[in-house]
């Protein structure tokens, strides 16, 4: 009797895993296809910017795009009725409204003035790999030896494509793009630390809220100094940046995020400077070498073996 009732419960235990599987996996699917969703809409990011700089002075960009963001954020918060977070979060919403509201967007909107998308996009390629080290030391994560070196190899394969695309030469924007990495990286593991005791939409939405007693009074200012010139170009970069790439593409990726984690989640960015590349030819007409294919397979490589990769 007892054997066949262990026989029983090994029995239950087998199917009950069996049946557990296919769920974890399609979330792990569906965290990858969002996580995926966000880097695209972050790809478009810089070249929006580039046609948004074309009406707006820098400064009017950034703080018009996060009240316009903060708009979107805060009519659907009212609208969902959504409960103000609990104290002990914000100050972690205070580093994500840091990071990736104001400090990112101000940063490589000053770069960009005198930097184009593909030197820009060297120091994006950093970023993955940035954002797994403040992970692993903000939350304890501690990915595999694979892990880190397929993280390290696309990493290198996607800065020497971007250096190699600028001509190999640093420029003064550097600074300030060095600078965005490292505050938007801190942005991203607080980012995907709330989304795991709250949806990933509302830590954005309420980011863009706490920013806005600095935004509007910064968005006048702003627009009574600085020149504006309403052309397409300036109008479309300016609603995808707020729209897109401010809270939409930030939904996604926080839910990616908390679905697959941080570490490999990050990884994903592998592919965001090729993708803003493309994305210059399209939008900006500037022209790539041969060398794009080739590191666009190596990189995709390094994202399949990341993503496989226990850590």
């Amino acid at each position: 009797m007892r054997a066949q009732s262990s026989a029983t419960t090994a029995s239950t235990i087998a199917v009950s895993a069996r049946t557990a599987d296919p769920a974890a996996s399609a979330d792990r699917r569906s965290g990858t296809l969002q996580a995926a969703l966000g880097v695209t809409a972050f790809s478009l990011t810089f070249p929006a910017t580039a046609w948004g700089l074309e009406g707006f002075g820098p400064w009017s960009l950034v703080a018009v795009r996060s009240v316009l963001a903060a708009v979107i954020a805060g009519g659907c918060l009212l609208a969902l009725r959504v409960p103000v977070p609990h104290r002990r979060h914000w100050a972690g919403l205070a580093v994500v409204a840091a990071g990736v509201v104001l400090g990112f967007p101000l940063l490589t909107t000053l770069a960009l003035r005198t930097s184009t998308t593909a030197h820009a996009a060297v120091v994006v390629g950093l970023l993955p790999l940035t954002t797994a080290l403040l992970s692993a030391l903000r939350m304890g994560h501690r990915p595999s030896r694979t892990f880190w070196g397929a993280a390290l190899a696309g990493a290198a394969a996607v800065v020497a494509f971007t250096v190699q695309q600028s001509g190999g030469a640093l420029t003064a924007a550097d600074l300030y793009l060095f600078a965005a990495l490292l505050v938007y990286a801190a942005g991203y593991t607080e980012g995907g630390r709330l989304a795991r005791v709250m949806p990933g939409w509302q830590v954005i939405g309420w980011a863009l809220v706490l920013c806005l007693p600095l935004s509007v009074p910064a968005a006048a200012l702003a627009l009574s100094y600085e020149p504006v010139r309403l052309t397409g170009h300036a109008v479309a970069g300016l609603l995808w940046v707020a729209a897109g790439s401010q809270f939409l593409g930030l939904v996604v990726w926080y839910r990616g995020m908390a679905a697959i984690g941080i570490p490999k989640a990050s990884q994903l960015q592998l592919a965001q400077p090729l993708l803003t590349l493309v994305w210059s030819v399209l939008l900006l007409g500037e022209h790539l070498t041969v060398a794009a294919p080739l590191t666009a397979a190596a990189v995709l490589v390094c994202i399949a073996v990341t993503q496989r990769a226990r850590g």
